[in-house]
Parts: C-alpha cells; sequence; structure tokens
C-alpha cells in the first residue's frame, strides 16, 4: 500500500479546479489533449460547445460522433472539471444532467440517473466494468481522469449486464507524443481541507512518450461531520508507444485508496416533540425530523472505518489493417481490498433517567471483499463500403473472470452501549468474533463470463443512418455461503445466457439539426451478482427496455448547441410478494420511469458563457409488493427511493478585461423519498456556488471558490437505514493555487 506520507510528498499540488461551467483552456474537442502553455482561464468561444461532433468510448466502438449517435450522451472533459470545480466521483456525477448522487458508506458516490439506481447505472474505466457499481464505485478524486462520458438509457447491448438505466466511463489521462508539460494544484479549504496533485507529460522520443499523475486529500470531514477524517491518493502512470501511424500499445497502472474514519451514516432521524432546531428539510408520516442541531454528530464507534486499497493494470493495443480494417485489443488485471466497519442502524429512544436527551441504540456490521478480477476483450472493425453505402461494422469477444470473497459480520444492537443524541461519547470498536451473532458468514463467489457482440451503422443516404447492435453473454457462477460459526456451505451454481439488442437511427434534417430515435433492452440482477443471497442468485435476470427520441442541434455560428430527449424505460421481473403467500418473495414486479432532458450551452459574446440542463422523470414501480409485519402491501403506483421528478443545472462564467474570471453555478434538485412506503419525504432544495479566478503569472492562476454560498440545509441522498439522511455539506471556502509549465 502506498504511505499518505509518500503521496502527500510525490503527489504534485495539481491544476486549477476553479471556476463554473465551460471555462476552457485547451480545445475540448481534441482528443489527445493538446493543451495551452499557460495556465491562465478565460472564456473563449467554441464552435462545438457540446462537442457534438467529438466521438465518446462510451456509446459505440463504431468511432460514431455524438451527433451520429441515437441516444443521449453527455462528456465532461477535464477541462469542465477544472473548472466547475468537480473534485470527486461524487460531485462529478451530481453535475449530470438528470442524475443525483450520495456517499452511502457501502456504495461511495452512488448514482441515481433516470428513475434508477445503484447496480444499474453502470460504471467503467477506460472502457472496462469490473462488477456492478455499488460494489467498485468510490467517491475518487478526478484529477486523474481525461474525461467522463455518460451515455444514458439501457447499454447492456455494450457492457453486458447491469447497464439498465446507463453507463459512466471514466477515461483516465494517456501519455500524448512530442509535449512536455507539467500540471500543478494546491488548494486548501473549509475543514482542514488539502489537496494536492500534479501531472507531467514527457516524450521520450518521436514515438515513445510516458505520463504520470498523482493526486493527495485529506479533510477532517467532507460533510462537516465529528470524527469523519478522510483521506484519499491516487498514482496513475502510463506509457504510449506508436512506432507508425497504424499501429499503437499503451500500457497503464493505476492505484487507488481511501478511508473514511468513524464511517458516517447520515443525520438520523427523531421525533419533532425532541428536536431543538427542527426543520422542513425531512418530512415523514411518523412526525420523525432533521434536527440542524445534530448536523455534526456522529455516531459511528472510534475505528469503525470505510477504506479501499485497489490497483488496476491495464494494456491496449490498437493497429489499423489497412482497406479499413482496424483491430483493437484490452487486456486488464484488477486487484481490491475493501472494509466497511460502522454502525448500520440507529435507532432512538425516547428520554430515560440515563439519557434525558434520548439515545440512539445502534446494530454493528463488520464487512470485508477481497477482490479480483481480469478481462481480455478483442475487436474487429470495418469502415468500408456496402452495396455502395458507407458500412462502419465491428465485431467482438470478451472473456473475463472474477474471484470475489466477502466476510459478513453483522451484531445486533444490545452490542454497542447507547449514546446521548446531544452529547455522543465516542465508543469503542467492539472486540471479538463473539459479538457477530446477527450474521456471521463468507461469500466466495466465482464468476466466469464470456461475451460475444457486433455492432453495425450504414448510412442509406449521407443524412439517415441505420444504426444496430447485438450481445450475447453467458454467465457463469460457483456461489459457496459459509456460515463461519458452524462451518456448513450452501452453494449454488446457475447460469444465465442474456441476449440484448439495439435498433437506432439518426436524420440530419438540415446542417445544424439531427433527429435521432432508438429502442433498446438490458438486463440486471436482482441484487449485485457477487453479493447476492443463495437465494436471490437461484432468481433469473431481470429485463428492461427502453425508448428514446430526441434532437442534438447547434448554431449561430456554432456558438450555441442545444439536445434534447424524450425517453421511457421499462423493467420486469423485479422481486416482490406471492400474493398467496406473503412472506415468500418471488419475480413479477415492475418498474419504469419516462421523462425529458434538455441541455445547453450558449456565448452570447466573447466574454460570457451560459450553459445548462434541465431534466424531469416520472417514476414508479407499476407493481410491487413488500412484507411489513406479516402482511402484503402494495407499494404500486410509489415513486422510487432516491429519485426526484426535476434536476436543474445552471451556470454562467464571465471574463472582465480578458484576465479576471467570474462564475456562478446554481444546482437544483427536487423533493425525493428514503422509501418504498413514500413516507419520508427528503424536500427539493437549490445550491449556490461562485468563483473569482486571477491570473498571478502567466503560468500560474489563483482562485477563490465559495460552495453552498446560503448554507442551505438539506438532504442530498438516503442510504441505510431509511431514517437516516446525508446531509449535504454546509457553506465553505478554498483557495487554489494552480500552475502550467
Amino acid at each position: 500500500m502506498l504511505q499518505r506520507h509518500f503521496l502527500a510528498g510525490a503527489a504534485l499540488p495539481c491544476l486549477l479546479l476553479a471556476v463554473p461551467a465551460g471555462a476552457q483552456t485547451r480545445d475540448a474537442n481534441n482528443d489527445r489533449g493538446d493543451e495551452r502553455s499557460d495556465a491562465t482561464i478565460v472564456v473563449t468561444g467554441q464552435r462545438d460547445p457540446l462537442r457534438l461532433d467529438a466521438q465518446a468510448q462510451a456509446s459505440s466502438r463504431l468511432g460514431l460522433t455524438i451527433r451520429e449517435t441515437p441516444a443521449s450522451v453527455e462528456v465532461l472533459t477535464q477541462d469542465d472539471l477544472q473548472v466547475r470545480g468537480l473534485r470527486t466521483a461524487r460531485e462529478t456525477f451530481n453535475d449530470v444532467v438528470g442524475a443525483i448522487a450520495g456517499n452511502v458508506p457501502g456504495n461511495p458516490a452512488v448514482v441515481s440517473l433516470r428513475g434508477f439506481a445503484g447496480n444499474t447505472v453502470s460504471i467503467l474505466q477506460d472502457g472496462v466494468r469490473v462488477s456492478a457499481s455499488t460494489v467498485v464505485q468510490r467517491d475518487a478524486g478526478t484529477w486523474r481522469y481525461d474525461r467522463i462520458e455518460v451515455l444514458k438509457g439501457p447499454a447492456s447491448v455494450l457492457y453486458g449486464e447491469g447497464a439498465l438505466a446507463g453507463v459512466i466511463n471514466k477515461i483516465t489521462r494517456k501519455p500524448v507524443l512530442g509535449e512536455r508539460h507539467l500540471d500543478t494544484l494546491l488548494s486548501v479549504g473549509s475543514f482542514d481541507t488539502l489537496s494536492a496533485a500534479g501531472g507531467v507529460n514527457l516524450p521520450v522520443s518521436s514515438t515513445l512518450a510516458v505520463r504520470a499523475d498523482a493526486s493527495y486529500q485529506h479533510s477532517d470531514s467532507r460533510y462537516d461531520v465529528d470524527n469523519n477524517a478522510t483521506f484519499a491518493a491516487g498514482l496513475t502512470a502510463s506509457a504510449l508507444w506508436r512506432p507508425s501511424e497504424r499501429l499503437s500499445l499503451l500500457v497503464a497502472v493505476d492505484h487507488f485508496e481511501d478511508r473514511y474514519d468513524s464511517s458516517y451514516q447520515g443525520l438520523p432521524l427523531i421525533p419533532a416533540r425532541y428536536a431543538l432546531r427542527p426543520g422542513d428539510a425531512i418530512t415523514t408520516a411518523t412526525g420523525l425530523v432533521a434536527d440542524r442541531a445534530l448536523r455534526r454528530r456522529n455516531y459511528n464507534p472510534l475505528g469503525a472505518y470505510s477504506g479501499a486499497d485497489e490497483t488496476t493494470l491495464r494494456s491496449r493495443l490498437d493497429w489499423s489493417i489497412g482497406g479499413g480494417w482496424s483491430v483493437a485489443l484490452d487486456l486488464t488485471g484488477y486487484t481490491a481490498k475493501r472494509a466497511f466497519l460502522l454502525a448500520d442502524t440507529q435507532t432512538f429512544v425516547a428520554p430515560t433517567a440515563a439519557f434525558p436527551n434520548g439515545s440512539f441504540r445502534q446494530s454493528y456490521q463488520d464487512f470485508r471483499h477481497d477482490h479480483q478480477f481480469w478481462n481480455a476483450r478483442g475487436v474487429i472493425g470495418n469502415d468500408g463500403r456496402l452495396a455502395g453505402l458507407r458500412n462502419r461494422v465491428s465485431l467482438g469477444v470478451e472473456h473475463n473472470a472474477t474471484d470475489f470473497v466477502s466476510l459478513r459480520q453483522s451484531a445486533p444492537n444490545s452490542v454497542l452501549p447507547a449514546v446521548d443524541v446531544r452529547h455522543p461519547a465516542p465508543l469503542s470498536l467492539p472486540a471479538g468474533t463473539a459479538i457477530f451473532t446477527a450474521g456471521n458468514v463468507t461469500f466466495d463467489s466465482r464468476l466466469k463470463q464470456t461475451s460475444v457482440f457486433a455492432e453495425d451503422a450504414v448510412n442509406l443516404t449521407p443524412k439517415w443512418l441505420l444504426v444496430g447492435g447485438v450481445r450475447w453473454d453467458h454467465m457463469q457462477l460457483d456461489r459457496a455461503t459459509t456460515q463461519n460459526v458452524t462451518g456448513s456451505v450452501d452453494r449454488n451454481t446457475p447460469t444465465f445466457d442474456p441476449v440484448s439488442w439495439r435498433a437506432g437511427t439518426t436524420w440530419e434534417a438540415t446542417p445544424a439539426v439531427t433527429l435521432y430515435a432508438q429502442y433498446t433492452t438490458a438486463v440486471s440482477p436482482v441484487s449485485s451478482i457477487l453479493l447476492a443471497s443463495i437465494a436471490n442468485s437461484r432468481f433469473r435476470l431481470t429485463t428492461g427496455h427502453a425508448y428514446e427520441a430526441g434532437f442534438k442541434a447547434s448554431g449561430w455560428g456554432g456558438r450555441a448547441s442545444l439536445t434534447g430527449a424524450v425517453y421511457r424505460i421499462a423493467q420486469r421481473d423485479i422481486l416482490t410478494r406471492d400474493p398467496s403467500n406473503p412472506a415468500l418473495a418471488i419475480q413479477g414486479g415492475r418498474q419504469s420511469s419516462q421523462g425529458i432532458e434538455l441541455s445547453g450551452v450558449v456565448t452570447p459574446v466573447a466574454a460570457l458563457r451560459l450553459s445548462g440542463g434541465v431534466s424531469y422523470t416520472d417514476a414508479r414501480y407499476d407493481a410491487l409488493s413488500e412484507l411489513v409485519s406479516g402482511a402484503r402491501i402494495d407499494r404500486s403506483g410509489n415513486r422510487p427511493i432516491n429519485v426526484p421528478a426535476t434536476t436543474v443545472n445552471a451556470a454562467a462564467l464571465y471574463t472582465i478585461a480578458g484576465t479576471v474570471t467570474l462564475g456562478g453555478v446554481v444546482r437544483h434538485a427536487g423533493a425525493f423519498y428514503t422509501d418504498t412506503a413514500n413516507t419520508i419525504r427528503v424536500a427539493g432544495h437549490d445550491v449556490l456556488d461562485a468563483s473569482l479566478s486571477v491570473p498571478v503569472s502567466r503560468q500560474a492562476t489563483l482562485t477563490l471558490r465559495g460552495r453552498n454560498l446560503t448554507d442551505a440545509f438539506y438532504g442530498e441522498y438516503s442510504g441505510y437505514p431509511t431514517t437516516n439522511v446525508y446531509i449535504g455539506a454546509p457553506r465553505s471556502f478554498e483557495v487554489a493555487l494552480a500552475t502550467r509549465f
């Protein structure tokens, strides 16, 4: 494991994460990553501000541009991340139109998108899906990424099971031939937050270049919570060899580790009559409220933590054979260890003589992951002619194997002493294994998957494009669940053979406006395959499909871009309850969402850039029953948890006299529920950020940024239990110095 003090010293202070909305320090359409020779951030006109003519790896392997792709695609470049001040994965996902994200201890940076959440959103790194996002995703820093690509809607045809609501592809920075530069950032801010990072690109010869990026962040708490120090560090290194224009080989290693002390479970709700500063941020049918006086309290025992240590090795060979033919070969190896030690439930107990303020009784869990994964993928493609028509086709095969061992220990609420609601005395971490009477098992999973996939795009006319794809997966799971106390083993070996496909079309109605439509299918397990119980692993995969139509337009001399989409996604065979035997879980439930999204960027004058996006989602359980106190309760018609009906992002960036840059961002998310019964409602919220950026030399820029300037008290996300809500970080400030040499 890399040591904290080593990374703190090795991570060069990195590039400015400065002003919001789309200021540019380089041409974001240039996939090579060529950048300006100075660190000054200014507003510049851009002929394709939404990058509609750029390619996105997440949406196709055919080299289609975003304009040609019959789906909603959103791209955030490294420039965008820096300019908007998006420091972590959670902050970045929250900036995506139609998405919200949260930091649930077991699922950091978990995402809700288009009415679905958790493992229905696939998260990739460099195009490779290691496992369900709820298993592998961390709230990692964004410094090492060249761009974040978001493909919305089902994408199993590209990446297999789990991609029902969409795909987020995090693409790491790569070497650039012939360039020598060093970027650095050093920032300090509220909550004793220190960030340092840097990246260097070096040409070794005319055909070989290397790049390294390091980052380090430490904070007393990202949410300003007691006993919740956070640490994250990453190191990425890669080498690119391109002996000719037709052949290139990339080799890369990526290491990341993090730790959150005294894992925070969010703010627990309490009865209104016991609250000192009750508010209307959360309302419930039972009279529970969020007490602002408890905003900073953390009830987890000292020594509890959530952490991960992961390393990825990767290589990619690209060979342009000639005659329009090309071959790509990807090899990936991944290893990780994770730990989740926390008080996972917190139950309020009314005041007593011992606890006149009331108390919380807490259960406790100790979960561990030991995870190894390798993947090999080969794709052959051709860009040529078919019956006189331009035809782009790719055919690929992929095989991967996963070894996953998870120790899962749970203790009831009699193990931890009660803690005072107002003045929780720090508890010691429970010791020994005898306390784990509620559960003490080990999941041992071996998953092998072989996939064959194909895509094709044919131009029936120069303006009319048909796109199709199909994928077959063969998944073989060997799952053993061991009761650690008795030694008994329950084993199951299911296999799944899903087929996914899509068909779509784009039509260039005018040189500036493209219309599109598509139909896609997807599959997803009832829960994460690697963590599913034996009972759940015996269920078949759920199935889903989606319709989507929209437009992509640019105009006003290239100073404006606008995209819009309408969609409907439906999922079948989610778990529900047997009408004749409510104690029995069966498949047959249904969930759906339908909505509309708009995104736009406009530069009315050279010094001003305006951007924004709005989404509306009507999501519901079409058929769902649950077991409550032995009775079957119908939840049909209710809204899924952590799904707001509306989201809005609006940003402005203005440069004065070509030097000083002012920026502002407003983010809105509508109300959502934390439970399927829709009895706990989190109110919608608005957050305002602003920044001031001043160049102090040609190579350095100083930025002051304020976040949540109105000090809004709002619920950001919910996790487990439903009566705990993660409160957004309060008002904060930071100062950053960025350099480029």
